[in-house]
């Protein structure tokens, strides 16, 4: 039960800190009608999140095997909110920029903290790992809500609104003196004088790192980026210019794709524990594929609208497995795992997004997110070249761990 605790207590934080996540492309249709950037500037702003934060993360997570550093949760995520809510202060788009960097900074010191208390909590269960997951999808997916109510009502000025929650939570947090463990054990009952008393998780027989088959996964996760990206960024502006409809309309096909991203990662994580996780990787990714093909060819606002939920949905059932399998090639790096597979890899979107903006530019939105299509078969492909990891002798660990679940 306290275990439980804990996890439900950290994923309120993931979802509040991906909430910031969320807000950034969500805010970009109103960049472009308040300020009329072009799409290279658009999608020039979710270069900034993601920029810096490429480099931050993966160092976080390096230094999160050496030592403990559960402070990031707290702190990433009140870093995050307060740069959203500086981001529309200011005229100048350097300061929207830089003030963005700031949430992806935020983001980046974040999420290897996160990722290992939840392995730690779960014992690398891939279910756990999905439960925590999840709390960032909803994040992701209430932020075009919560924007569009903020920014329709008081314009780009009225961004310091969204950084409140972080704030509440940050300062919440900080008053119940809560303590989060990454040392390698995991929370336990409380003694008589209050506080939590932190015990020795049992750990499996040491196993040699995996770097190749980390490498391959790395690019997978570098191919999964880029549609979750670049359809986070254009998806808005694309039905908007497509069938004319408002910002509001706009910000609702955002959340119809980051709805289905949580429903996709519950899925997932279900899926990856009966099936095994490399056939959540193989078959998410090329379903996906599909639905791309369905938000560009299908003919009406309600069908585009549905297959984004559908593509949202597919996108995100390989996602909890390629945490999980991360952490298990890296199994003495787990931090320096979380830290590249949620850092460097999933950046490569946002890198890659200002190419797909001058593109969009040029060529329209539409063709545009047509060349995902491309993108994620090469996923696909490479999801059949990677192994599962086999359970060590003596493991005792969730199938989904271990890899017995059937392939």
């Amino acid at each position: 039960m306290k275990n439980r605790k804990e996890l439900g207590l950290l994923t309120v934080t993931h979802g509040v800190n991906d909430m910031y996540q969320g807000a950034i492309p969500a805010m970009l249709p109103f960049l472009q009608a308040e300020r009329g950037y072009s799409y290279a500037l658009i999608t020039g702003v979710t270069l900034a999140a993601t920029g810096l934060s490429s480099l931050v993360q993966p160092l976080v997570g390096m230094l999160a095997d050496r030592r403990p550093m559960g402070w990031l949760v707290t702190g990433g995520m009140v870093t995050a909110g307060a740069g959203v809510g500086l981001a529309g202060l200011g005229d100048a788009y350097l300061w929207t920029w830089f003030a963005v960097a700031l949430t992806g900074l935020g983001l980046a010191a974040y999420h290897p903290a996160g990722a290992m208390v939840a392995r730690t909590i779960g014992h690398g269960d891939t279910r756990t790992m999905s439960v925590f997951t999840v709390g960032g999808n909803v994040g992701v997916a209430v932020a075009p809500l919560f924007v569009a109510f903020v920014l329709g009502t008081t314009g780009l000025s009225g961004t310091w609104l969204l950084a409140l929650p972080a704030l509440i939570l940050g300062a919440a947090l900080l008053g119940t003196r809560h303590r989060w463990n990454l040392a390698g054990a995991v929370p336990g009952p409380s003694r008589g004088g209050g506080g939590t008393r932190d015990e020795p998780a049992e750990q499996p027989p040491a196993r040699r790192n995996d770097w190749r088959a980390f490498g391959t996964l790395s690019v997978i996760s570098v191919f999964w980026s880029i549609p979750f990206v670049v359809m986070g960024a254009l998806a808005g502006a694309y039905v908007i210019s497509r069938f004319g409809v408002s910002t509001t309309v706009g910000s609702a096909t955002l959340t119809a794709f980051t709805a289905g991203g949580v429903l996709g990662t519950l899925a997932g994580g279900w899926a990856a524990q009966r099936w095994g996780r490399l056939p959540a990787l193989r078959y998410g990714y090329a379903i996906a594929a599909l639905g791309v093909l369905g938000v560009v060819l299908l003919p009406t606002m309600p069908l585009v609208l549905a297959c984004t939920f559908v593509y949202g949905t597919v996108l995100f059932v390989p996602f909890a497995a390629q945490v999980t399998l991360a952490q298990d090639y890296l199994p003495n790096r787990v931090g320096t795992a979380s830290g590249l597979t949620l850092g460097v890899t999933l950046s490569a979107g946002g890198l890659l997004s200002p190419l797909f903006g001058l593109l969009a530019d040029d060529w329209g939105v539409r063709p545009v997110l047509g060349l995902l299509v491309g993108v994620l078969i090469v996923p696909a492909v490479l999801s059949w070249l990677i192994p599962d990891p086999q359970r060590p002798a003596g493991d005792t660990g969730s199938p989904a761990l271990t890899g017995t679940g059937r392939q």
